[in-house]
């Protein structure tokens, strides 16, 4: 379709459908394109406006992209069934919001990996795009499909639609990968994949070579392991400007990150291990963007985020140092991912910046005893003291996360959440709090590149029975008691640790009607089976059984910096309940960034 501003029929299939604001654009601080760039991109998020919005990682990589001179960038996401129909039935293609250039039309088109159950939305936004959705059937003229985010690490169920992989930080490896690609417009494709994956951080599945085995996957083709490459320098990638969105989202507010990784070592969390290693951004860097973003955005709300915001060591002394600029403007800050220890809710209750509404803790289990298995490093002690904290600080909602499926989980670990729920509202009532508590149990998913990556998934069978086991202890009408789906949790299982065969599946899920599989009211079990069934794929053997210590496993070509043997030992540990110490307060934990980069693993002090 040639490039024009939206169109008549694109104005009609909006005036057609829910949320039209998803697709009206118009937004503040977006930047109007460049006149003629030598290469285009188009950052595309798959799922709804809402949801990519509020994605800190586009806003940074749409600043970062926009400095480069002869780069340009826009945006786009994924149309909601009632607009794909829409746009089917009227022949409008997918373009981006800044200026409804269609999909086919850029150079480039980007793709963040963030949930498994976004995959199908990817072939729905290629197809709108007129882009072929299998990297082998795209000529030299076709737009370079790639792909980041922490899915691009286990990459191979999606790798028959991407045409390269990024892995790790996107400040670190696509301004070099970009200009390659603006310098090699007009080669042959296959030359031009070759030559990426000649970048450092950068994966190309098509020089790869895969064969399946009762022993796992194992590869051939061009030098491997392909490794993840790190922003070292916090304070030099932070964004000029934000773009403020022109409907609602879900996380309306400045988003300012005060480091990346996290050396808690929770065998369970894959962000823990393959976001490693630690590194913090300057407190002086972090009031100067929020004062910067702050004057340009107008919003009214501060997010500081991490994996763990209270880990940071400076946190005191940046929230100080902005309480004068959050008074000055009435702002209030947020800071999620708080610790379960009196340190963090005193923390976080005691400034009248601070916006209080609900607040969000994670157990994570019941018992001590499964807590030590996943290393939370949380104990009774810690979970009595932060309820006891939340509500004599003034909180009376409370939501406690949970997962079920744990390894050696027993009833009695989910007999323990009940008991956490309850003494909750038990001590709420001591302190005169309302004290609605509401617990949320999701099923557990072992994924890729952590101490769990052997462990067998809990059937959908299992998961629904220990779901409705818990549901049936809720006896208080204070506790409200939900569970995630289990059948989406055994899809994010399989797709989680599958291979490249599972390309077909996902192909043919999402041509008998798979979309927006992340959302419990479009998720349809039926259509995965009978793409299982037509492929002849049996989901379970991804999901539901336990892995030889020695198996080949289809992202054994991805460093993620954190080494296998580590991960065993780990694993090892957790069967003991033996813990590992965060190694920013004991010993070195060698997981293997000892020696590339970290910066903490000298007795638990940074190595300047």
């Amino acid at each position: 379709m040639v490039f024009k501003e939206w169109n008549d029929r694109r104005w009609d299939a909006m005036a057609s459908v829910s949320r039209p604001s998803r697709y009206a654009g118009g937004e503040w601080g977006k930047i109007a394109p460049k006149e003629s760039p030598s290469l285009r991109m188009c950052l595309c998020f798959p799922d709804v406006y809402e949801v990519g919005m509020s994605y800190l990682g586009f806003q940074l990589l749409y600043d970062m992209i926009k400095k480069i001179d002869e780069i340009d960038v826009e945006r786009a996401y994924c149309p909601w069934i009632d607009m794909e129909k829409e746009m089917r039935h009227r022949g409008v293609q997918l373009g981006s919001l800044e200026s409804d250039r269609s999909l086919s039309d850029f150079d480039v088109v980007g793709f963040t990996l963030q949930y498994e159950l976004s995959f199908t939305n990817i072939l729905t936004m290629l197809d709108l795009g007129d882009i072929p959705l299998k990297s082998a059937d795209r000529g030299d003229s076709v737009p370079l499909v790639i792909a980041g985010g922490p899915g691009a690490l286990s990459p191979e169920p999606i790798s028959d639609f991407v045409d390269l992989f990024c892995l790790g930080d996107g400040e670190a490896m696509l301004p070099d990968l970009l200009l390659m690609l603006s310098e090699t417009k007009g080669m042959n494709r296959q030359d031009r994949l070759k030559l990426a994956s000649e970048i450092p951080g950068v994966y190309a599945p098509s020089v790869l070579n895969w064969e399946f085995s009762p022993l796992g996957a194992s590869f051939s083709g061009i030098s491997a392991p392909f490794r993840r490459v790190i922003a070292p320098d916090m304070d030099s990638i932070c964004p000029d400007s934000a773009i403020v969105p022109s409907s609602s989202i879900l996380h309306d507010r400045i988003a300012v990150e005060l480091f990346r990784g996290c050396s808690r070592g929770c065998r369970f969390c894959q962000a823990g291990m393959i976001y490693r290693p630690i590194r913090e951004r300057s407190p002086q860097k972090v009031v100067e963007t929020v004062s910067r973003l702050a004057d340009s955005t107008g919003w009214d709300e501060i997010s500081l985020v991490s994996l763990a915001s209270c880990d940071y060591p400076h946190i005191e002394e940046t929230i100080m140092a902005l309480k004068p600029l959050m008074e000055e403007k009435d702002m209030k800050l947020s800071l999620p991912s708080l610790r379960m220890d009196n340190f963090s809710l005193s923390l976080a209750s005691g400034l009248d910046v601070m916006k209080k509404s609900g607040l969000t803790l994670a157990p994570e289990g019941g018992t001590q005893r499964i807590r030590d298995v996943i290393n939370k490093g949380v104990s009774e002690e810690n979970v009595e003291e932060s309820i006891r904290s939340a509500f004599d600080h003034g909180w009376e909602r409370m939501k406690l996360y949970f997962m079920m499926g744990l390894p050696t989980e027993t009833y009695d670990d989910l007999k323990g959440i009940i008991d956490i729920a309850e003494r909750a509202v038990a001590i709420g009532r001591s302190m005169k709090r309302r004290a609605d508590i509401n617990v949320s149990v999701a099923g557990f998913v072992p994924k890729p590149h952590t101490p769990f990556q052997w462990e067998p998934q809990d059937s959908m069978e299992s998961f629904r029975d220990k779901g409705r086991w818990l549901k049936s202890r809720v006896k208080n009408r204070k506790i409200s008691l939900k569970y995630h789906e289990p059948s989406q949790s055994f899809i994010e299982g399989v797709m989680a640790r599958g291979d490249r065969r599972l390309g077909e599946v996902i192909d043919r899920a999402w041509k008998i009607g798979a979309r927006f599989d992340g959302w419990s009211e479009t998720f349809n079990l039926s259509i995965w089976q009978q793409a299982f069934s037509d492929c002849s794929v049996d989901p379970a053997w991804y999901a539901n059984r336990e892995r030889p210590k020695d198996e080949g496993f289809p992202w054994d070509h991805i460093d993620c910096g954190v080494t296998r043997e580590f991960l065993w030992r780990e694993r090892e540990k957790s069967k003991l309940e033996a813990l590992t110490v965060d190694c920013r307060e004991g010993s070195c934990s060698c997981c293997g960034w000892q020696s590339n980069g970290c910066n903490w693993y000298h007795g638990g002090k940074q190595n300047g």
